[in-house]
């Protein structure tokens, strides 16, 4: 149980830091300030539940892990290519969408795999679901 806890939690805090560092990738190209304070209460809500992630992990005495640097790489690199030829809204929004969707599929994924963790953990990952969801929700207007 112990294991699937740590690992759960471990998927669970690369991918908010991921999810963070994409946020911050794209904030500096909005200019629809509605969408701009969206993503910054985004930003602060994973920001929270990475907080929960890094608590638990100490509670285990773990140090958690870092996205995949090919992720990371990757994911700039979409970013920088797709706002590097047209800024605008539409694409902040899209690159999101594609971003939470991943994310979704991630979590849910590891969910399944690590099922012996501890409720309290699973809930985290829910929670993070959860704000994924909202925030492709919420760029629906943006597309």
């Amino acid at each position: 149980m112990e294991d699937d806890t740590i690992k759960l939690l471990r998927e669970c805090n690369a991918g908010i830091k991921m999810g963070i560092s994409s946020l911050e990738d794209v904030m500096e190209h909005v200019k629809d300030s509605t969408l701009e304070n969206l993503l910054k209460k985004s930003k602060d809500t994973h920001c929270k539940l990475g907080d929960k992630t890094h608590d638990y992990l100490r509670e285990y005495h773990d140090e958690g892990k870092e996205p995949a640097p090919m992720a990371k790489v990757m994911s700039w690199m979409k970013t920088n290519v797709k706002l590097g030829g047209e800024e605008s809204d539409r694409v902040v929004a899209d690159l999101i969408t594609d971003g939470c969707n991943m994310g979704v599929k991630s979590l849910y994924r590891y969910l399944h795999q690590y099922q012996a963790a501890d409720e309290k953990v699973k809930k985290i990952a829910r929670e993070t679901i959860e704000a994924e969801e909202t925030l492709v929700k919420d760029m629906r207007e943006y597309l």
